[in-house]
């Protein structure tokens, strides 16, 4: 778990993306360590996040069009 700052007005799914690339499935539990933080629509500056630790982004089984 690791403790990130919001920018000035950013939304929770922003900053999400912008820490980790994804949002997938992390939304969920980032909610679930902060609780209270729903009661945001934009995160103040400053405003302290917790992240959890993410698992490693799902691999995507590549697909040649000439198979």
């Amino acid at each position: 778990m690791r403790l990130v700052r919001a920018r000035q007005n950013e939304a929770l799914d922003l900053l999400i993306w912008r820490k980790t690339g994804r949002t997938a499935a992390i939304v969920e539990a980032v909610i679930a360590l902060n609780p209270g933080i729903g009661k945001h629509l934009l995160l103040p500056e400053g405003y302290p996040v917790r992240l959890p630790d993410a698992p490693p982004a799902p691999v995507r089984k590549l697909i040649n069009i000439w198979d």
